[in-house]
């Protein structure tokens, strides 16, 4: 016998993947200068160079036993203790490093998350529309039903009068990703304490909690705009990182969840975020990259570059005539496809190897994504290619 549910989402790659291995075949047909892939959000700037040392000095000055080893299942307790002394030093957060749980990732501990709160199959899981197409696949595998709030496409904010009805007793998670990816905007503490507004009233009509769970790779990502301590507005609020794009380590999976002390039932949640990581696999993240996160913890990758790619890109494409909300964090363009179609302005591009994911993935069709992580020399390369499509 063979899942019949697994077989499908394994046999069927998401639009993204399907992009970016295309690219790759196609770089070999016509060469790689002549591609101008755009699909995957995969940094373009090395990590710090503090981040090379650490490593060096590590692997050349520890026993390796202790290196390469096991971990505590909720990571080490130094590289808790570091993050925990980040946060508070940067956000003035209090979270307390036995509330930290290491994983391979933000993938992991959105999976964990929701294995850990959701507690019926009623249970539903909302998420703002444009969103990051696995959120539905990780609901559903937690056990929720998973559901769309349409979009506020003027700004990309939060559309409150599509929310508030959405919002039933059988809600039990939020998901707040910002910025946001796929279209780089940031919610302001305004919309923020709208939002706690209304949650803490839903909770209270209807006797749980409602928790944001805030979905944060992109935290450290953003060109002058404030990005709000979520915790400190909604106390309820689950977060989960990853150092994939802020530290440029996607391919190394390391990130963590942390609940703050103001959350509810706390010490109960974080024991359910133990026994999820248990069921799923995933306990001891990277020892290696716990390691060299305890004493990167501060650190980013080169965030100017990617502002300067975002300027470049999106000044030309609106010169071009092409519509979109500028972003004021991430490293995407979400951009309204000419003619209204996504999927056909996706496919008319890739036959001029310009590779551009369509919207309807992220649940808002008639935009694609363009993501401006690449060489400030491929975003030249691909201007006329643009121009001509538009």
């Amino acid at each position: 016998m063979i899942s019949e549910k697994m077989y499908e989402l394994g046999s069927r790659r998401s639009s993204i993947r399907e992009l970016f291995e295309y690219g790759k075949e196609a770089a070999k047909r016509v060469g790689a200068e002549n591609v101008y892939d755009f699909s995957l959000g995969n940094p373009s700037t090395p990590p710090p160079a503090e981040m090379t040392e650490a490593a060096i000095h590590i692997l050349a000055n520890e026993e390796p036993c202790a290196v390469h080893g096991y971990t505590s299942a909720q990571g080490a307790p130094e590289t808790r203790r570091a993050i925990s002394e980040s946060m508070k030093k940067r956000f003035g957060a209090e979270i307390n490093a036995d509330r930290i749980y290491m994983t391979c990732g933000a993938a992991a501990s959105l999976c964990i998350a929701f294995r850990a709160i959701v507690s019926s199959p009623k249970d539903e899981i909302l998420a703002i529309a444009p969103f990051f197409p696995e959120y539905k696949i990780f609901a559903e595998g937690a056990g929720a039903s998973f559901r769309a709030v349409p979009p506020d496409t003027e700004s990309f904010g939060i559309n409150f009068d599509a929310l508030e009805p959405m919002i039933t007793p059988d809600t039990c998670i939020l998901i707040i990703n910002s910025p946001n990816n796929p279209s780089g905007a940031v919610l302001s503490r305004e919309t923020l304490s709208r939002l706690s507004v209304l949650l803490r009233a839903k909770s209270r009509e209807y006797g749980h909690a409602i928790y944001i769970v805030a979905d944060e790779p992109y935290r450290e990502i953003t060109y002058g705009a404030e990005v709000p301590y979520i915790p400190d507005i909604y106390p309820d609020t689950v977060i989960c990182y990853s150092y994939s794009k802020s530290l440029s380590l996607p391919g190394e999976r390391i990130g963590y969840i942390a609940l703050p002390d103001c959350i509810s039932s706390g010490d109960r949640l974080y024991a359910a975020v133990c026994g999820a990581g248990r069921s799923l696999g995933y306990v001891c993240a990277p020892a290696l990259m716990q390691k060299i996160i305890a004493r990167c913890a501060d650190m980013t990758s080169d965030i100017d570059a990617y502002r300067k790619n975002r300027d470049l890109l999106y000044s030309s494409l609106i010169a071009f005539g092409y519509e979109c909300v500028k972003p004021e964090g991430a490293f995407y363009l979400f951009v309204k496809a000419p003619g209204g179609d996504s999927r056909a302005f996706s496919e008319k591009a890739k036959t001029q190897n310009l590779l551009l994911v369509p919207g309807d993935d992220f649940g808002c069709p008639g935009y694609v994504r363009i993501s401006y992580c690449v060489s400030q020399d491929m975003i030249k390369r691909s201007l006329n290619t643009f121009r001509e499509l538009i």
